[in-house]
């Protein structure tokens, strides 16, 4: 018999193939889908998730956008593998960032080895499994009720004098335009500010590096060396392997037998070319520096072999001209602004130079603060930036963009939009969003986290 079947055969029960096909165009007068929301987000890294959460939570109809087709920004896709600024100075510091921080570390801490903590010896960094965060970050905006557009690349943006108005975006299954009361750029390089025309800025000269990524299995956790034991090693034997970066970091989850190596650094231009050239140059350094550990550390990384690679990690590339632009002196004076809105201890950890980086600590009893004006473009009424592309120097940016201070300030992007409303996040009330933001300003107790004590 043909694979025809009767008007009462069921193909999914009967064993026959269905073949019906239909024709289709394009219809060439058709636009863009319209979609509308409170506040749009645009990146989905720890910043972005932190807004999009929080903004939910206050009851805000959000939209998220990603150029990825996935969601969890760098923290997942990069493989950071490490929550760094999150808590206090010292071998037991407290925590600095709750909201989602606070949810993170219970859920991803109640997974057996998806969390680790290193106290010590200037913080305490949380390594992560990034396969368990991607998994808590897509189920945390799934039943958050948020809109996800994801692939999307932004065309353009919609102004209307001081306030944007929609973002124009393009998809593999078609072209949307996203219209919002409110817009959070936490894109890492200020991307939607660009776009909408408002003013930027960029590191002039020397670039700061980034760095690729790499997991690596089947490795012999008694046998890891010490960083310093690396960085010797990579220092004798640099040149005959052609390593670019002379110093490094390997780290483990204990009881995984996985390192998450950090040991290249890649140029970041925002030239298409020369960061498509650079993605493929800091895959061939990684495969490079895991030659070097196999052959120099045979008793750890000999029978290691590569797990996966991230995609380009990406330090500091463009971020906005705000209202006030952080400093270096505020950073090391412990500055705390007026309208401070977090606050972390993380070193100046500046990679300008190709081999090495900036690296200064700052003592147990210290803490920097971020002001809500380098959130907020000088000449915009309903956008706010969080992430890497606030307003800072080149140094204090470099101690502020990472994840735990990321976090909040896609947090308070989200209170600050949710208090000006149809007004302007340039007028509201300091002192409310200071409430609303407490536990990221003054809690001292620790909070959220069972921390292992290794």
């Amino acid at each position: 018999m043909g694979l025809a079947h009767s008007e009462h055969s069921n193909p999914e029960t009967s064993g026959e193939v269905a073949t019906g096909t239909r024709v289709v165009r394009r219809d060439a007068g058709a636009g863009p889908q319209k979609v509308t929301c409170d506040i749009c987000v645009v990146g989905s890294g720890a910043a972005g998730i932190s807004a999009a959460i929080e903004a939910a939570r206050l009851g805000r109809k959000v939209v998220l956008v990603d150029s990825l087709p996935v969601l969890g920004g760098q923290a997942v896709n990069s493989i950071i593998g490490t929550f760094c600024g999150l808590y206090s100075n010292g071998d037991y510091g407290y925590q600095f960032t709750h909201g989602i921080a606070d949810d993170i570390l219970r859920d991803l801490g109640a997974q057996d080895k998806a969390l680790y903590y290193r106290h010590g010896p200037v913080t305490t960094v949380v390594y992560y499994d990034e396969i368990a965060l991607g998994r808590w970050v897509e189920e945390s905006v799934r039943k958050s009720g948020i809109v996800t557009i994801l692939g999307a690349i932004m065309r353009g943006v919609v102004r209307d004098g001081r306030r944007v108005k929609a973002l124009e975006l393009a998809t593999r299954y078609g072209d949307v335009n996203v219209e919002a009361t409110g817009f959070v750029d936490a894109s890492g390089d200020a991307a939607l500010a660009w776009l909408g025309g408002f003013a930027c800025r960029e590191p002039e000269g020397q670039p700061v590096f980034g760095t690729q990524m790499v997991v690596v299995e089947n490795i012999n956790e008694a046998a890891h060396p010490t960083r310093a034991q690396l960085a010797a090693k990579m220092e004798e034997k640099g040149d005959a392997y052609g390593l670019l970066r002379r110093n490094c970091v390997s780290f483990v989850i204990p009881g995984r037998n996985i390192a998450v190596l950090n040991m290249t650094h890649t140029e970041t231009p925002l030239e298409p070319l020369a960061a498509s050239k650079s993605t493929l140059e800091g895959k061939a350094q990684a495969d490079v520096s895991v030659r070097f550990l196999m052959e120099q550390f045979p008793d750890c990384f000999g029978q290691a072999k590569v797990r996966s690679y991230g995609m380009p990690g990406i330090r500091q590339t463009r971020w906005i001209v705000g209202r006030h632009q952080l400093t270096l002196d505020e950073v090391r004076r412990g500055y705390r602004h007026h309208d401070a809105i977090g606050r972390t201890a993380w070193p100046v950890e500046l990679h300008d130079q190709s081999a090495g980086y900036a690296w200064q600590t700052f003592p147990p009893d210290h803490a920097h603060y971020i002001p809500l004006g380098s959130l907020i473009p000088e000449d915009a009424d309903n956008l706010c930036a969080a992430g890497r592309c606030i307003d800072a120097d080149l140094a204090a940016l470099s101690s502020v963009r990472v994840m735990g201070p990321c976090m909040a300030m896609g947090a308070a992007a989200a209170h600050a939009l949710d208090l000006a409303g149809a007004g302007s996040v340039q007028q509201i009330d300091i002192g409310a969003l200071q409430k609303r933001l407490s536990a990221n300003l003054d809690r001292t107790d620790g909070g959220g986290a069972d921390r292992n004590r290794h």
